[in-house]
This record gives structure tokens, C-alpha cells and sequence, in this order.
């Protein structure tokens, strides 16, 4: 287990190095108020590294920076509009810290017992999240392109049908650490849930669909939109997804492009997602849905690691690491679908759900209470699956993400389901 928590470690650093391989007034300057300026979490995951792993998760022991720098990393104290004008490591500087730090905790877990990894494993996650923020950074910035696609992804293909049946019945909703060793407190611990009987999208929604709703006047049908998703749309002027333009294309990392049909769409927030499946005639599935639907194997009648079984993620399996740099077309990936025949569940885009984010009965916090905690009864749509920009040691069936229901930045899309 040393072994796999190291190289991963090693694995998301290198993803953060090559994510800040830029100038400097493009790590320092803040492209977007909803995001920092990347030279915040270039340090930022060095000092969360050292305080969970060198000082024992508290703030009061000495650490490596002054106590008023070490400050400034405090996500919760200091607000992303306000990081620009702090007084913040400078590139140089943070690089040389987030080095340091890293050599002191290799140096620290060849004397830690396996039983205790846990908390490097969360550091990973923690540092793997902060690099699918950078990238959603580098989409938000304007100018030339900074980032080019290193790999290619597989080729679309049409897939019938459209929807996927999965019977209603109980099935293990979350895990636990004897399972999932690395999970985090909002995914335990694994119980029984019976959900009645449904259909769900056999596929993410794509563009040409999206494409559809535009053309049928969904922006301008309130009778398709909440009352509270309806107010947003007028005040937010919302008529497409971000970053399309009126005549078609759409910017993605500093490059004007056609939208393609085929490709999953991204960039929508709830309420968009949310008009567009009463337009579809159908709805939005539930969390406890959406992980049957992926992670139930009704023929076994256990739960699955993976949607595909029990082998890790690969390239022919799911889009993950951000190396495309965008999701790969539907259907791309029959070999990853689950038990049930629906795809792309992992990997792609992230998909909103109609779940608000709570805790799960037996909820027990982790060594970093406000991890989930603070934000269980807050307005936040609870998202499944992950995106390409995820990391394959960071995203899994029971992995929860959450957000405000006006959040477009993040790589959404949606995918429906139906009552049975």
C-alpha cells in the first residue's frame, strides 16, 4: 500500500508542476472572481501536505513557513476573492516549498505503518482536486492557449437505446474502509437503500441534444424551469451553455472551436440541467439511483468497484487525468459500462443529481472534520462520476462531489432518467 500511496503522491505532483509551468503574471493574477490565481494553490496543496502529514493536522505547531504565510492558506479564513491581494508566496518560492515539504513526508511514511496511510491518501485526493480547480482555472482565463491536448481519445459511436432499465429492489449505498481504504466521510458508511424500479440515460446528454433544447426555446419556456432556476436565468442571462458563442462555436482553453454534436455537454449548471430534463420528459436521477445504476450488480447481487467490475480504470475504459483535455464523444466506451449497460458513468463530465448533499445514516466525521460537515444542509447539489480532469486515484462508484446549483464553471453535464 506504501507503495501505491507514493507513487500517487508523486503522480499528483507532477500534475500540478505541469499544470503551474507558466509564466508568472499568469500564476499570480486572478482570471476569474470564483477562482484563486494558481500561484495560491501551487502552495496551498504544499501546506495542507505538511499540516495533515508533518503536523499532525494542527495549525498551532510549527511549521515550515511563518505562522502569518502559513495564514494565508487557510481556504476557509481567506476567500477566493480576496487571495489575489494577499501577500503570497511567489511562484519561485512556493515551488521550492511544496519540494521541501514533500521530501520531509516521503522521509515520514517509510516509518509509517500501512494502517496508518490513510491520511496521505487524503492528501492525494486533496491535491488531485486542487489540480481539476487549476484546470477549470485555465479554461476560465483569456488569451492565447497555455495548455494542448496530450492524448487522443476514442471515437464515438452510435448507442441504442437510449435508456438502460434497472429493476427496483435494495442494494450497498456507500462503502467502507475495509473496502474503500481511501473514501472519504461523506461516502460511509455503506447501508442498504430499496429504490423503486427506473429507467436512466444509457449515455451523458450530448451538444446536438443540447443543441435541440436551444432550438425548441427552452432558455425562454419558464413552464420547463423552477421557480427558483427561472429567477436565475434572467438575472444570470442564461441562453447556452458556457463559453458557446450565439453563432455556434465555443472557446475551450484559450481555442475558438465548433461545437461537436457528439460530445457530452459540459458547462450547465442545475437548473439548466434540471429545465432540460422536464423538456426531455423525463428528470434528473437521484445519488441513490445514479450509484445503483453504476456500481450494482444485480446478477452477483453485490456491489462492484468499478462500473465494468473489479479491474482498474484504463484508457479504453474512461476518460480520466485531463490529458484529452475534454470529454471523449458518446458511446466511446462500451467496455466500461456497468452491470445495468449504461456508459460513461465514470470519467467525462461530472453529473448533477437531484440530491442535496447530506450526510448518510451513521455519518462519522474524518481526522479533517471540515471536510463535509460545514456543508451538509447548505445549498448544494450533490454531482457524481467525475470528469476528465479527474484523477483515476480520486474519483470512484461512491465518490460525492457538491456544488451551488448557479455553478457552470466545473465540468457539468447531466444525464436523465425516468420513472418506471
Amino acid at each position: 500500500m506504501l507503495d501505491d500511496v507514493v507513487r500517487d503522491l508523486e503522480l499528483a505532483r507532477s500534475r500540478t508542476l505541469s499544470l503551474t509551468d507558466l509564466d508568472e503574471p499568469t500564476l499570480v493574477a486572478q482570471h476569474d472572481p470564483l477562482m484563486s490565481p494558481l500561484v495560491w494553490d501551487l502552495a496551498h496543496v504544499g501546506q495542507q501536505e505538511e499540516l495533515w502529514l508533518l503536523r499532525d493536522g494542527d495549525p498551532s505547531r510549527p511549521g515550515l513557513l511563518e505562522p502569518d504565510v502559513d495564514s494565508l492558506y487557510d481556504a476557509f479564513k481567506h476567500p477566493r476573492a480576496e487571495r489575489p491581494a494577499l501577500p503570497l508566496l511567489p511562484p519561485v518560492a512556493a515551488r521550492a516549498y511544496d519540494y521541501e515539504v514533500r521530501g520531509r513526508v516521503l522521509d515520514l511514511l517509510e516509518r509509517t505503518p500501512a494502517a496508518d496511510l490513510f491520511t496521505a491518501g487524503m492528501v492525494v485526493q486533496h491535491e488531485e482536486q486542487h489540480d481539476e480547480t487549476m484546470y477549470a482555472t485555465l479554461q476560465l482565463r483569456q488569451g492565447p492557449p497555455v495548455l494542448l491536448p496530450r492524448h487522443s481519445l476514442p471515437p464515438g459511436r452510435t448507442v441504442t437505446p437510449e435508456r438502460v432499465f434497472v429493476a427496483g429492489g435494495p442494494f450497498t449505498l456507500g462503502v467502507n474502509a475495509s473496502s474503500e481504504p481511501f473514501s472519504l466521510d461523506n461516502e460511509r458508511p455503506a447501508h442498504t437503500v430499496d429504490v423503486a424500479p427506473f429507467w436512466i440515460g444509457r449515455t451523458p446528454v450530448s451538444n446536438g441534444q443540447w443543441r435541440d433544447f436551444i432550438a425548441d426555446a427552452g432558455y425562454d419556456r419558464p413552464e420547463l424551469w423552477s421557480p427558483r432556476g427561472w429567477a436565475h436565468r434572467l438575472a444570470a442571462g442564461l441562453s447556452r451553455p458556457k463559453f458557446w458563442t450565439a453563432d455556434g462555436t465555443r472557446r475551450r482553453f484559450g481555442v475558438e472551436e465548433e461545437v461537436p454534436d457528439d460530445e457530452p455537454v459540459q458547462h450547465v449548471c442545475y437548473f439548466e440541467a434540471e429545465a432540460f430534463a422536464r423538456w426531455s420528459g423525463g428528470r434528473l436521477p437521484t445519488e441513490q439511483e445514479w450509484e445503483k445504476a453504476c456500481a450494482w450488480d444485480p446478477v452477483a447481487g453485490t456491489r462492484r468497484t468499478w462500473p465494468w467490475g473489479s479491474a482498474p480504470p484504463t484508457d479504453e475504459r474512461a476518460n480520466l487525468g485531463g490529458a484529452g483535455l475534454r470529454p471523449a464523444p458518446v458511446g466511446a466506451y462500451p467496455e466500461g459500462a456497468s452491470a445495468y449497460g449504461a456508459e460513461q458513468m465514470i470519467g467525462d463530465v461530472w453529473e448533477w443529481t437531484s440530491s442535496e448533499f447530506a450526510p448518510w445514516p451513521g455519518f462519522t466525521p474524518m481526522i479533517y472534520r471540515d471536510y463535509s460537515q460545514p456543508f451538509f444542509g447548505g445549498d448544494y447539489q450533490v454531482l457524481r462520476g467525475g470528469s476528465w480532469a479527474v484523477a483515476r486515484s480520486t474519483i470512484r462508484p461512491s465518490f460525492r462531489n457538491w456544488d451551488h446549483p448557479i455553478r457552470r464553471q466545473i465540468f457539468t453535464g447531466v444525464r436523465l432518467a425516468w420513472d418506471a
